[in-house]
């Protein structure tokens, strides 16, 4: 695989399942390098395999479908490309499941989406933002047509904490609200259902139609904290009501099938809500009544909600839950007593999203080989595959290494490699989060980086997700030296178990956290390393921790409170020992880890004689690797692999 072959892959999104069960709905996305985007459109697949998926829509970006009750319609989200090749905010739509042309339901300024149907087929709740008039390109209240550029807003005031997120911006003057829209009128116009200076999130309907369920912090230092509630109300807005009481931070409601139960996910909140830095996403319940506290249903240590794309579907039988678990996505089952949970798929894959219905479930999978298909979850936990969307890939495959830090504690990772005999020249690759996981599933970056002849170690040490929450906490005020020791020893049982991985032409890195410990790990064991990449890295925990969209919380959480701890643990503070060329990548619009992170490794180096570039992508957040512009996602690659064919 090639930076040129980023549009090869044809990525599935979240399915839906008609009610009968006999045909699944998903989305499928892929980059259209000539238009430099992404573009998606929905498939109808029939889940007895007796005909091939075939192409539902054809808009530009199509995505989220949802089946009505009734089968007859299905709802998704279209963002529309124009002439001029700018694409819309995406609004809601309706297309007839029968099928027919599909018809627009929604003009919000800012956009709509989490569309949830009405158990009588007839109306759909969905979030929108609400603009404040003079921002986001929305007029005065005296002119409303005489749109306002960003640079000619008015001043913000700032005075909480939580304020702006990346990828996204500021979150005030545009709150997110609950509406409803009658879907089978035509022109009806949505009814908003949720007002205050307040943010909503994740809305579902009952089954019984009465109540409207949905995520919200009214709390008084609710943009100080992590907290969050559970609030119902009927669908016309009316006997709001709090379900939770602050304890939690849930997200995801879904009401049981009886419709006397919510279950939700939720880490643990420690002391006063700041503490949720690697915690296990755990699945919880409580009555809609609020007749008794929120109950935690699944083991805490062992149970962690997939991240991202992670959900949960409560049916008659359980709930269906997606697990980490040791590099893979598992399916789970999850009683409602809180017993312990049934595996129904397991094995070396990751599945993406589910949908069950009439005794039927689908599952959107990928595993080492492909980049993903639409599969059905036989009885005895057997995926019988429906799609060849990315039939005939050539990958590079992946092996299993475990390797034993000097504590005696287990590593586990993977390596690919190129083809040939070698010597191959080694990458160490680290993930970010650090609560994250690499894991069985085929990987745009170690594809690349082999396909070009470089052998790929990856792996998750200690602070990884997927290994229970202790492992993942195991790095809370220590975390470069305990993850450091976790990377060496898979570094070191990955070259002594396979001669064609070349030990003297080594390089490392990461981006996010893994940036983090690529700087780390140049200072601190740089004679392991012929050279560095670090990426979008958090490199100064003080300047970090109030620069950053999430640093106010994060920063004491993960490194401890004590300032002259978090200095010893801030890699520029050693920067003095980094001796080895090193390329600093960022992106200027990065609220997660702010372009001054970067900055100031890089002008240390420099400043030392240190050979060192610092690569800049304008117009890019954190996320540039992962949904930057296609263009910008293929010069990074070209630019990473030039580093490594100059110095490694």
């Amino acid at each position: 695989m090639k930076p040129s072959d980023l549009n090869r892959p044809r990525v599935p999104g979240t399915p839906t399942l008609s009610p009968d069960g006999r045909c699944a709905v998903v989305s499928l996305r892929r980059i259209d390098f000539d238009a430099d985007d992404y573009t998606s459109q929905l498939w109808l697949v029939p889940t007895d395999g007796s005909a091939p998926a075939r192409q539902l829509t054809h808009g530009w970006r199509d995505d989220a479908p949802a089946y009505s009750p009734d089968g007859q319609w299905i709802a998704f989200a279209r963002a529309v490309r124009g002439d001029d090749g700018k694409v819309g905010k995406p609004q809601l739509w309706l297309l007839p499941s029968g099928g027919g042309d599909a018809r627009r339901l929604t003009d919000q300024p800012l956009g709509a989406g989490g569309a949830v149907w009405s158990p009588d087929s007839t109306r759909l709740a969905f979030l929108a933002r609400v603009p404040e008039p003079g921002r986001y390109g929305t007029g005065q209240d005296s002119q409303p047509d005489d749109k306002v550029t960003p640079d000619k807003e008015p001043p913000r005031r700032i005075t909480t904490l939580r304020y702006r997120i990346d990828d996204f911006g500021f979150t005030d003057g545009r709150r997110a609200h609950v509406w409803v829209v009658d879907a089978l009128t035509v022109g009806a116009k949505p009814t908003r259902v949720t007002d205050g200076d307040y943010d909503h999130g994740d809305v579902a309907w009952s089954p019984t139609g009465d109540l409207l369920a949905f995520v919200t912090a009214r709390h008084e230092n609710r943009a100080n904290d992590l907290r969050a509630d559970l609030w119902v109300c009927a669908p016309d807005g009316s006997g709001p009501r709090a379900v939770t009481d602050g304890r939690v931070g849930p997200s995801g409601p879904r009401f049981t099938p009886d419709g006397a139960t919510l279950c939700f996910t939720s880490s643990r909140l420690d002391g006063d809500a700041l503490r949720a830095v690697c915690r296990n996403e755990s699945l919880w319940s409580v009555p809609v009544d609020g007749s008794a506290q929120p109950r935690r249903i699944t083991d805490q240590e062992r149970v962690n909600l997939a991240a991202p794309g992670g959900m949960q579907l409560p049916r008659a039988e359980g709930v269906l839950f997606l697990n980490e678990h040791h590099g893979s996505v598992q399916l789970l089952r999850v009683p409602y007593d809180g017993t312990e949970p049934t595996v129904l798929v397991g094995g070396e894959r990751m599945l993406t999203g589910v949908d069950s219905a009439s005794g039927v479930t689908v599952a959107t999978v990928t595993d080492p080989y492909t980049w993903g298909e639409l599969a059905v979850v036989e009885p005895d936990g057997t995926l019988r595959t429906l799609t060849t969307w990315n039939a005939g890939e050539s990958v590079r495959p992946q092996r299993e290494v475990t390797a034993t830090a000097p504590d005696g504690y287990p590593v586990h990772g993977w390596v690919v490699k190129p083809e040939g005999d070698g010597p191959h020249p080694v990458l160490l690759m680290i993930h970010g989060g650090p609560f994250a996981q690499y894991g069985w599933r085929l990987f745009d970056e170690a594809q690349i980086y082999a396909g070009a002849g470089y052998a790929v170690v990856m792996g998750n040490p200690r602070g990884s997700s997927g290994y229970g929450e202790a492992h993942g906490r195991a790095v809370i005020g220590n975390v470069g030296e305990v993850s450091a020791a976790d990377l060496v020893a898979l570094l070191d049982t990955a070259l002594a178990a396979d001669a064609s991985l070349d030990g003297t032409r080594v390089g490392v890195l990461g981006g996010s956290h893994g940036g983090f410990m690529t700087t780390w790990m140049a200072a601190h064991h740089g004679d392991r390393f012929k050279a560095a990449i670090s990426e979008r890295a958090v490199n100064s925990i003080d300047s970090f921790t109030g620069s950053s969209d999430i640093g106010w919380f994060f920063a004491d959480d993960l490194y401890g409170p004590d300032l002259d701890q978090q200095a010893k643990q801030s890699p520029l503070t050693h920067a003095d020992r980094i001796t080895i060329p090193m390329l600093v990548v960022h992106s200027e619009h990065d609220w997660r880890c702010p372009v001054e992170q970067g900055q100031r490794l890089y002008v240390a180096l420099r400043r030392r004689g240190v050979p060192a570039e610092l690569l800049l992508f304008p117009g890019e957040g954190h996320e540039l690797s992962r949904s930057g512009l296609p263009s910008h996602r293929v010069a990074r690659f070209e630019a990473i692999l030039d580093w490594w064919s100059r110095y490694l």
